[in-house]
């Protein structure tokens, strides 16, 4: 049986006025990877959302966290299940420097009306590692088996087991290379680059 990490990351919490008799998220379960978010909204104000509409709703937190990290604000699968509502920008994402409240935008993919009353589980926040990396240009990217293929490339029914793959020769490397025309640029002197 696994145990959890001795040691967690600690997350700074402000809890706004309108959250202040709302619990802190937290984990339902013992292996939940997501901290449940609550409706900070009036008691006599409720939301109804519309059937197809959206609504911004708020918290009540602001989150400081460490730099490297994201919180990403995630649907609840219960809640689409049942009602229809997901969130419109999934995930969203929660940036280490950002210090406003944390909201969620919901939208009503249901048949029906459904209205979000005050301290109702609306979403579901995972604080996750991120990589800033820096982008170099080229005029070239390595080929893969794969190649250009996107949506819907691989297929919908799982094949036999796989073919080992031929090892790519330097022409076929080569051939498979996707070139990009190189752009362009006037530098301040006005000269082409």
């Amino acid at each position: 049986m696994s145990k959890l990490p001795a040691k967690r990351l600690k997350v700074r919490v402000v809890v706004m006025p309108h959250g202040r008799d709302l619990p802190l998220p937290k984990y339902q379960t013992a292996g939940a990877a997501g901290l449940d978010l609550v409706a900070a909204i009036p008691a006599d104000e409720p939301v109804k959302i519309k059937r197809g509409g959206r609504a911004l709703i708020p918290t009540g937190l602001i989150i400081e966290l460490p730099r490297g990290y994201e919180a990403q604000i995630r649907p609840r699968s219960g809640l689409a299940l049942k009602s229809g509502l997901t969130l419109l920008n999934s995930p969203g994402t929660v940036d280490s420097d950002y210090r406003g409240e944390v909201q969620a935008l919901l939208i009503n993919l249901g048949q029906t009306a459904v209205t979000v009353q005050r301290g109702d589980r609306i979403a579901q926040m995972v604080i996750a590692p991120v990589q800033q990396v820096e982008l170099s240009e080229a005029k070239t990217v390595r080929a893969t088996k794969r190649g250009a293929g996107g949506y819907g490339s691989t297929g919908l029914k799982t094949k036999g087991p796989a073919k080992k793959a031929k090892k790519p020769t330097a022409k076929r490397k080569k051939a498979q290379a996707v070139a990009f025309p190189r752009r362009s640029v006037k530098t301040p002197s006005g000269r082409r680059r």
